[in-house]
């Protein structure tokens, strides 16, 4: 028998002791993990599931093991028997009449997501208090203070997740005015859809408004007829019926999705859309993507209609200048010392420097100006999963609490990037890394527009709010005059080559203030240009990403030994009419480009326009090359600066009609795109009339925009109205006295803009004339009797010629030219063989709101005047007219 001493008991009895606790604490701890995880349902098929980390099931209520979100509840129902399709083809694809108890399956492998329909016997809608509603649902969320791996490794099988999606109409209010925008399942922006690669899609889109629609999953790999692009890839969802999309999660990371039908992204048809690494991923990175993430998606709202928004740009608005305080008259070229600039600039054929399209009430953040996450404490690393949902702004990004670590771009890994802020393009996706400072703190995440003009916040932590330090306004006649420098005086702009790519060299740099100081001077005569002038980096203590900070921690190399299939494009357009192109054609303009399976496509960029483009391509991610080599990043988007080449390359290896596009919402309406196609592809069953979905596709871009304007005054009326789209345009203007001796005239026209820049008009229609012959007023107010004309008679032209005016009916044709100096000149000929020659200009912006127009021709007609912008329809207008004298009014814009 073994004898023990007293303390060696001692020692045995308390190793028993610690074993027996240890023992109870991890019994302890893993039936509450389990009781937590247990992976069974409700007798009624309900569980409990975390919306970040759908792999979790649960028969109780509790919170996730993986992040702390609190379980919510999923509810199910048996099975009902699937229609049966018309076509084998269409098994997946019907379009159905919309049924207010959507079929919703749920089995053992089978997950039911997205809100319940809503109920369709509802009283009136009250306006949405966009600035009250919980968009990130995320506040009970418990966050650790370091970050830890899951007790439990979760590695589920594949599963099939199902959300239904139910579009309506509904009213916002953002602003103080209550406004239509579409909801889908009740909210804006829509709902953020998780999935785990290897899982299998299935969205039921309920169509409930009155207008077709469709959704595109962006920058995810699927079947071309699941990628929702209408008289593309499918035909549109007719109102009140459901499509379904259904297609494999082959990837991971953040991506988005949005309606690709007309204007509906603009009002409110966008969603983050996650898919996560599976635990078991050789990719898997600890201290990454085992951290909290918040999804967060940028965008912005205006209270006008998008119709009306797409036809103000069209017809060359300067209201949005006036709203964000950006005109660049001449009064204010002259108070800031740059009146030369401004000449330079017109003399070029250049309107003002504009940075962004659009003026908007209001940016958002998951549908917020301002929201606050408090579970966040200091010490915490949070990964935000960053989509620009934005139809037409890019967004600075910065964060109060230091620097931000850039983990993924467009979906993809990249090699951690240490940034102090970054530009995000339209459309594009950036995974950032934060840390909270220590204490008691809450620390802003700014995201500000590229012009500057208002922002949008959301602060992580709870506390003493900490901003970060705000943008300040851009210096935009630095920014004319470095345009001016690059822009030849036949619009073309000079192609610095490869020197000017991966937004390495920011030309706008010249505008910010808070790398270049007040007082920066440039001379850009002479093109020279240092590589230090415009890197940002360089300049300054701030580290801005770029391009070629991007590196894939892993070899992103096509095939070797494909064929290769080179490209080249040069974007192209001009603000002047709004034209948006490539290589100066746009969609319907255009045939599809025949790329073949399995070769390797090798595009090559420029920018020869004064806009950065958002190129995206569907279907497919491409390698940039950035001068990483082998570990070049993938991406689906790329932002193109003016004057930069860019080279991107991709496999061809699903077939299809993929859409390539600017993701500027107004540009690619425009028809700034193209589309690929794979040779001998078998036809889209979704697509029964190939033809008539070409015509659709087509008619976006040939659609024609209506604008007018109506002076009434003293002296009478006159004024224009025009039809116009991306190539033509008919007109008709008048000027209408109120007696004989002042004349009633109208000229109604119907031409082409020819050549890139869209300077040089022909034309052909008819002139109508009428006046007669009067005294000359008493005095120079007098309505009565006709002006003096300060040429003297009328009776001939400056040509010697017999002047008809006093009853012209007569055809015309003739062609216009854009001067210098934004000046046009008209030559025509009518149909007695009169020619006549006539010089003007329109709306040249002397101060902030008022414009001057002047116009004389070879007739002995002759007019100047003056026009007070007060509103957006409606300016004080003021004009003397060798008809009709002088004359005091208003003038009504539309």
């Amino acid at each position: 028998m073994a004898h023990f001493s007293g303390l060696q008991v001692f020692k045995r009895f308390k190793k028993m002791k610690l074993t027996a606790l240890a023992f109870a604490l991890f019994f302890f701890g893993t039936s509450a993990i389990f009781a937590q995880n247990n992976g069974k349902s409700l007798p009624d098929g309900s569980y409990y599931t975390c919306t970040m980390n759908p792999q979790v099931h649960n028969d109780a209520p509790g919170t996730c093991p993986i992040c702390g979100m609190d379980l919510v509840k999923v509810k199910g129902k048996k099975a009902k028997p699937k229609p049966k399709p018309e076509h084998e083809a269409h098994k997946a694809h019907e379009t159905m009449p919309l049924e207010k108890d959507a079929q919703k399956t749920v089995g053992k492998d089978t997950m039911k997501m997205g809100n319940p329909p809503l109920k369709t016997d509802a009283p009136a809608q009250k306006p949405m208090d966009m600035g009250s509603m919980d968009t990130t649902k995320m506040d009970k969320m418990h966050m650790p203070s370091e970050p830890k791996k899951p007790l439990v490794v979760i590695v589920a099988p594949p599963r099939t997740v199902r959300y239904d999606l139910y579009m309506r109409d509904t009213t916002v209010n953002f602003t103080g005015k209550p406004k239509r925008a579409i909801a889908v399942n009740g909210q804006i922006p829509m709902p953020t859809l998780t999935f785990t690669e290897g899982d299998t899609a299935e969205i039921y889109v309920h169509n409930e408004l009155n207008e077709e629609t469709s959704v595109h999953w962006h920058g995810l790999f699927l079947p071309n007829k699941e990628d929702g692009v209408p008289n593309l890839t499918q035909m549109p969802i007719k109102p009140h019926t459901t499509h379904l999309y259904t297609f494999p999660i082959i990837q991971h990371g953040t991506h988005w999705y949005h309606s690709h039908s007309g204007l509906q992204e603009q009002i409110g048809m966008y969603g983050s859309f996650i898919m996560n690494k599976r635990a078991d991923d050789p990719t898997f990175r600890a201290g990454i993507d085992d951290l909290p993430a918040i999804p967060l998606i940028l965008s912005e709202w205006t209270d006008y209609k998008p119709e009306n928004v797409h036809r103000m740009l069209h017809n060359a608005t300067d209201w949005f200048a006036i709203k964000k305080g950006t005109t660049q008259s001449y009064a204010e070229a002259i108070s800031q010392g740059y009146l030369k600039t401004k000449i330079t600039n017109e003399w070029k054929r250049m309107n003002a420097m504009d940075v962004s399209d659009v003026y908007y009430d209001r940016f958002l953040i998951n549908g917020k100006n301002e929201s606050q996450l408090p579970q966040f404490k200091g010490g915490d690393k949070v990964r935000l999963r960053i989509s620009n949902g934005g139809a037409s702004t890019y967004f600075w990004l910065k964060f109060g609490g230091g620097k931000m670590t850039v983990v993924a771009n467009d979906g993809n890994d990249v090699e951690p990037a240490e940034v102090d802020r970054l530009l995000i393009a339209v459309s594009e996706t950036y995974d950032v890394v934060v840390t909270i400072p220590a204490g008691n703190g809450s620390f802003e995440f700014l995201a500000t527009p590229e012009d500057r003009t208002k922002s949008a916040s959301i602060f992580l932590g709870s506390g003493i709010k900490y901003l970060t330090t705000p943008m300040p306004k851009l210096k935009y006649f630095e920014g004319m005059k470095m345009m001016n420098g690059m822009m030849k005086m036949n619009g073309d702009l000079d192609d610095m080559g490869m020197q000017m790519s991966l937004n390495q060299m920011d030309m706008n740099a010249v505008m910010y203030p808070e790398i270049t100081g007040d007082a920066m001077q440039h001379d850009m005569g002479n093109m020279e240009m240092p590589e230090d002038e415009y890197n940002s980096n360089e300049l300054s203590d701030l580290v801005t990403l770029n391009y070629a900070m991007l590196k894939s921690p892993t070899k992103t190399n096509l095939p070797k030994n494909a064929p290769v299939k080179e490209l080249r494009f040069e974007l192209t357009g001009n603000m002047n009419r709004y034209v948006w192109s490539l290589d100066n054609k746009v969609v319907s303009e255009a045939g599809k480009i025949l790329i073949r399976e399995g070769e390797n496509v090798r595009i090559i960029l420029f920018n020869g326009s004064m806009m950065r483009h958002p190129m995206h391509l569907h279907g497919h991610d491409f390698r940039l090359l950035n001068g990483q080599g082998d570990f070049a990043p993938l991406k689906n988007i790329v932002d193109i600066m003016p004057m930069e080449t860019d080279t991107l390359e991709f496999n061809a290896n699903v077939k299809g009609d993929w859409f390539f596009h600017c993701h500027i919402l107004y540009h690619m309406m425009s028809g700034m795109g193209r589309v690929f196609s794979y040779e001998n592809q078998a036809p889209n069953p979704l697509i029964p009339d190939p033809k008539l979905a070409q015509r659709k596709l087509f008619a976006d871009d040939r659609k024609f925009h209506f604008m007018t304007r109506v002076g009434i005054e003293t002296n009478g009326s006159d004024g224009e109205a025009m039809l116009a789209n991306t190539r033509w345009k008919a007109s008709t203007l008048w000027h209408l006295g109120y007696h004989a001796e002042h004349g009633y005239e109208s000229e109604t026209m119907f031409g082409r803009y020819l050549g890139k820049m869209q300077w040089l008009y022909p034309y052909a229609g008819f002139d109508y004339h009428y006046k007669k012959e009067g005294n000359p007023p008493d005095n120079f107010f007098s309505l009565e009797g006709s002006p003096k004309n300060i040429f003297g008679s009328e009776s001939r032209n400056m040509f010697g010629q017999l002047s008809n005016k006093n009853n012209r009916k007569t055809a015309v044709v003739g062609i216009a030219y854009t001067l210098p100096m934004l000046f046009v000149a008209d030559a025509r000929i009518d149909g007695d063989g009169k020619f006549r020659f006539q010089l003007g200009r329109e709306d040249m912006p002397l101060t902030k709101r008022l414009r001057f127009n002047i116009m004389v021709n070879t007739d002995k007609e002759y007019m100047a005047g003056f026009r007070y912008i007060v509103s957006k329809n409606m300016g004080l207008s003021t004009h003397y007219d060798s008809d009709m004298g002088l004359g005091v009014g208003m003038t009504f814009t539309y």
